[in-house]
């Protein structure tokens, strides 16, 4: 999306500054030289929720979510892209409560919900009629659900914080509270956010924002979860909250999948109900940067230094294997070819630069002692992993930033309908919508037929869990879903593996930061760490 104006994103954290702590220090606060004085000030002022969210999301929070799965990994090569052994410590769950994503995400998270904090006792003073009112308070109220919902899922027990300044140190409250206060909060708000409409102009206006939908959403991947969070199942809530996304009719399944990822996705696409937007300005959408293979860049369009690190597990990767699937092509593997600007291939070779020899990924991952997780620096190791190009690469990309400008659906209407369909196979009962019975295999299979892929003739959870590997991945669920069936703790050794993952269920949460330990005496950390 490149019309950033509707999330107000010119001047933001100039007025309300950031804290990353929950002790908030004097600086930070209103004061009568930052306070919001105009309507123009405080739309400015709201904007720093969402540029706060856009500062992690797309990297630092995509690589607790991922990287901790089967579905991303950063190995090294010689030594480079270790970085400390930080992305090692995710594939193999061995994270201690320094790692820096884990006080990285804490400081994002509480640094959204604070902004919003600051917000919520001031938007009274700005001469709102009361529908108005309502709306923008809405508005806040369901950014701070969403950070928390963030929280509750990586940190499991967290504090919750509701008042600016925070004047006492807060203490840590169950999962089980979090996930009450969050439900509680979107259902309080939900009808009196917007709903998406047939209107383009209207839809661009709220591109990036809450919605109805985007709450009915979000409980209903509270929901799904529901028995890990709080352990009570919840999934007739599920499909009654699935529904509720799908009785607007202006959300349905794109035509064209690839379209939901290019450089100029935005509020066009029909099936994204919350994303994030990004461009060369706003930090964080680094997918091309981290994951793509510099020796064919040129073909893309664009000539910059990018990475050859990020790739997939070859076990993940096998998913991909049914006929006709276009998804299958948003990897590249093997012999590559040109692209033919349409999602495809020509039959031009691609070599590397100044011989004759065509560049060939391979999906294995073959590992080289004695350095850990790494594959050596050879020509041939460079180009091991499969790539992803779901997130298309952006020709405009330019050296001094390397970002893309691809925006990131959080939630999307085929994630709801993948989520209706397990629900019903864990025991809820199928409805009808828009006329139709939808079972499991019906949604299933609508989503397969977009994809062009083959269409399934039964479907089971197992289906299910591979069936959103397949349309979600690279989009941040991965460590969630395996955490709901049960396969976190599944280990797929690498060739030459010598190091072995912590397999305690202990790791289905990440620790409390040491920083935030010492800084809040009234902090428990959670258990195994």
């Amino acid at each position: 999306m490149k019309n950033k104006v509707l999330l107000f994103m010119g001047s933001l954290l100039a007025l309300v500054s950031s804290s990353c702590e929950l002790d908030v220090p004097v600086e930070s606060q209103f004061v009568e030289a930052n306070f919001p004085k105009t309507l123009s000030d405080y739309n400015a002022s709201v904007g720093a929720i969402y540029a706060n969210l856009s500062s992690s999301y797309a990297v630092p929070y995509w690589r607790m979510q991922e990287l901790a799965t089967d579905e991303a990994i950063i190995p090294a090569r010689d030594g480079n892209f270790d970085d400390g052994g930080q992305y090692r410590q995710l594939h193999y769950h061995t994270w201690t409560p320094d790692h820096p994503n884990v006080l990285g995400i804490w400081q994002w998270a509480y640094s959204g919900i604070l902004t919003c904090n600051r917000l919520l006792p001031i938007t009274n003073n700005f001469g709102f009629n009361a529908t108005e009112l309502n709306a923008r308070v809405a508005e806040i109220r369901a950014m701070r659900a969403l950070y928390y919902y963030f929280l509750m899922d990586l940190y499991g027990n967290v504090p919750i914080v509701t008042e600016y300044p925070v004047n006492d140190p807060p203490a840590t409250q169950q999962r089980a509270e979090v996930y009450k206060f969050i439900e509680t909060e979107l259902l309080d708000v939900v009808q009196l956010l917007p709903a998406k409409t047939n209107s383009l102009a209207t839809n661009t206006q709220q591109y990036g924002r809450p919605t109805k939908g985007m709450v009915f959403a979000l409980l209903a991947k509270m929901y799904l979860n529901s028995e890990v969070y709080v352990g009570t199942p919840r999934y007739p809530d599920v499909v009654r909250m699935a529904d509720s996304v799908q009785s607007n009719r202006n959300y349905s399944l794109d035509a064209r999948y690839r379209d939901i990822f290019l450089p100029n996705n935005g509020p066009q696409i029909n099936e994204t109900i919350f994303a994030i937007p990004y461009d060369q300005q706003i930090p964080g959408n680094q997918f091309t940067r981290f994951g793509f293979f510099y020796y064919i860049t040129q073909a893309y369009g664009f000539n910059v230094g990018l990475s050859i690190a990020m790739s997939s597990t070859p076990e993940f990767y096998n998913r991909f294997n049914l006929p006709g699937d276009f998804r299958t092509k948003t990897w590249l593997s093997g012999p590559q070819f040109a692209p033919d600007g349409n999602g495809g291939f020509t039959s031009q070779p691609l070599y590397y630069p100044g011989t004759t020899n065509q560049v060939v990924i391979n999906p294995v991952l073959t590992l080289v002692p004695p350095k850990p997780m790494d594959l050596g620096n050879t020509q041939a190791s460079q180009a091991q992993g499969v790539r992803s190009i779901k997130f298309y690469p952006d020709p405009t990309i330019i050296q001094s930033t390397r970002l893309n400008s691809n925006d990131v659906p959080v939630f999307r209407l085929a994630d709801v309908m993948l989520m209706k369909a397990e629900a019903i196979l864990r025991g809820a009962t199928a409805t009808t919508v828009n006329g139709e019975l939808q079972t499991p295999l019906v949604l299933v299979n609508k989503i397969r037929t977009r994809a062009g892929a083959q269409t399934a003739g039964a479907i089971s959870l197992n289906g299910i869990l591979d069936e959103r590997a397949r349309e979600l991945y690279w989009e941040g669920w991965r460590r969630n879903d395996l955490i709901r069936f049960g396969q976190f703790e599944v280990e797929y050794p690498l060739p030459n593996d010598f190091l072995k993952m912590d397999k305690s269920t202990s790791r289905r949460l990440y620790p409390v930061p040491t920083n935030e330990l010492k800084l809040n005496p009234n902090l428990k950390q959670n258990e195994g760490y």
